[in-house]
């Protein structure tokens, strides 16, 4: 099984992705707090001596955690290509063209040779044609327009980013309540 569960505190903010194989250690430690969205396994465990029950643990798509571990969401985001990539759709942010993912590098707005940072803000997806026309300048430098600004992702965008091919409907609605405002990825 390949879907992912999603993560949440206790506050309903989104933490991280878990495997099932997780999801079902932190029922059998009684700290799942409270679930959501859809049924997505049913794990059978062996049966109880005194009833002659066999345990089941029904696992949903969305499940909130209690514990001092498992309560603060991210406030840094890892940066790598297939996160940027997937928050600029694929895109060239020069031309607006769409590429697969192997046809695109990784641009430095402000390049890092002149003092530019290699961190959400100052990143963008870009062709491979036109990352080398703008070389070591700014897009202003290059006369080359933007087609949109980069952001960081906020911790919903980001988890978002992270599973996009196996996202599951219910998961996808409930982190699209908690992006921001001006994101990109609605």
């Amino acid at each position: 099984m390949q879907t992912r569960i999603l993560r949440l505190n206790l506050a309903g903010q989104p933490i991280d992705w878990l495997s099932w194989e997780e999801a079902v250690c932190l029922y059998a430690r009684d700290l799942v707090s409270w679930t959501m969205g859809d049924l997505v396994c049913r794990v059978r465990g062996g049966h109880s001596r005194a009833s002659g029950q066999r345990s089941v643990i029904e696992v949903p798509s969305i499940i909130a955690c209690g514990g001092d571990q498992l309560a603060r969401p991210r406030s840094n985001y890892p940066l790598s290509n297939p996160t940027l990539f997937a928050r600029d759709a694929n895109i060239c942010m020069y031309c607006a063209r769409h590429f697969a993912g192997s046809k695109l590098t990784r641009d430095h707005i402000h390049p890092t040779s002149r003092g530019g940072q290699d961190r959400w803000e100052n990143v963008v997806a870009a062709c491979k044609r036109c990352n080398q026309h703008k070389a070591n300048r700014t897009p202003e430098e290059a006369n080359m327009q933007l087609v949109a600004l980069p952001f960081k992702p906020n911790n919903a965008e980001y988890l978002a980013l992270l599973n996009s091919h196996r996202i599951l409907g219910d998961q996808m609605e409930f982190l699209r309540s908690q992006f921001s405002k001006n994101s990109r990825l609605l």
